[in-house]
C-alpha cells in the first residue's frame, strides 16, 4: 500500500529477496489483523464489533507503511503493484514476485488462524452482505479500490509527498472505507486479502468479487492519475513504489 516516504536509506542498498520478504511478513500482518479480527469477533460472541473489525486492518497498514516501507514500498495490495508499474514507478519484472510474496503472506495469515481457532468465521473470508448481488459487489469494491488508489498515487506524487503522514492518509482511507461501506463487501479493497481465507477454508464463490472489482478500480484511478497529474515516472514516485536503492545487479 505503498509508504509514499522518501528515504534518506544513503548508500544501503536493498537486496531484492529483502524486499520480497518485507512484503510478504507485511502483507502476513495486515491479513491476520483483518481476517484475525473477524474470527476472534466470532469466538469471542461479538466482543470485537464491526468498528474495531476494518479499524484494524488500518491502522495495521499505517504501522506496516512506517516500518517496512522504506524496505519494498509496503504495497501489501497486487492492485497497487499493478497500479505502481501501470504509471511507470515500479518495474514490471518484479511485479509477479512481489504479488506472489504478498500471497504467501496472505495465506501463512489465514493458515495460522485456522490452525489456531479451525474454520471459525471462515477464516476471515470476505463475502457479500445479505441481498448483495455480484454485480452491486464488484462495483462497490471498484469504487472502493479506486479511491485507495487515488490516495496512494497521490500521497507518492512529487507534488504531494509528504513524507510519513501518507501512512496516516493511507491506513485512515482504509478504515473509513470500511466504517462505512464493510456490510456491504467487507470493503477488502485488496485481493490478496481476500484470496487468503479462500486458498485457506476451500471456499472460492465469491473470489471474483475480490479480483475483478479491485483490478478495475485500480485501472481506473490509475487513468485518473494520468488526467490529473499526467504520466507517472517522478523521483518520489519511484522512491516511494521501490523503497530503498536497489543492489547494483538488481532489475
Amino acid at each position: 500500500m505503498t509508504n509514499g516516504l522518501r528515504t534518506d536509506a544513503g548508500p544501503e542498498r536493498v537486496l531484492h529477496p529483502q524486499r520480497l520478504l518485507a512484503e510478504s511478513l507485511g502483507t502476513f500482518l495486515l491479513v491476520l489483523s483483518a481476517a484475525g479480527a473477524v474470527v476472534v469477533d466470532e469466538l469471542s460472541h461479538g466482543q470485537i464489533g464491526r468498528a474495531a473489525e476494518v479499524t484494524a486492518p488500518g491502522l495495521t497498514v499505517m504501522a506496516v507503511i512506517l516500518s517496512l516501507g522504506a524496505l519494498s514500498g509496503a504495497h501489501l495490495n497486487p492492485v497497487v503493484t499493478v497500479a505502481f508499474a501501470l504509471r511507470g514507478d515500479f518495474p514490471w519484472a518484479r511485479v509477479p514476485g512481489y504479488v506472489i510474496a504478498q500471497l504467501i503472506g496472505s495465506v501463512a495469515a489465514c493458515g495460522l488462524l485456522r490452525a489456531m481457532f479451525g474454520r471459525v468465521g471462515g477464516v476471515g473470508v470476505t463475502l457479500p452482505g445479505p441481498g448483495v448481488g455480484g454485480a452491486q459487489a464488484v462495483v462497490m469494491e471498484l469504487v472502493l479500490t479506486a479511491g485507495l488508489i487515488t490516495v496512494i498515487l497521490g500521497t507518492a506524487s512529487e507534488g504531494r509527498n509528504v513524507g510519513g503522514l501518507s501512512a496516516v492518509a493511507v491506513g485512515g482511507y482504509v478504515a473509513l472505507a470500511g466504517l462505512w461501506s464493510s456490510p456491504v463487501t467487507d470493503a477488502s479493497m485488496n485481493p490478496a486479502r481476500s484470496l487468503g481465507p479462500d486458498i485457506v477454508s476451500g471456499d472460492f464463490v465469491s473470489w471474483w468479487i475480490y479480483v475483478v472489482g479491485p483490478f478495475a478500480g485500480g485501472l481506473a484511478a490509475v487513468i485518473f492519475a494520468y488526467l490529473l497529474r499526467g504520466a507517472g515516472g517522478e523521483a518520489a514516485a519511484k522512491e516511494a513504489a521501490q523503497g530503498s536503492p536497489t543492489e547494483p545487479r538488481d532489475a
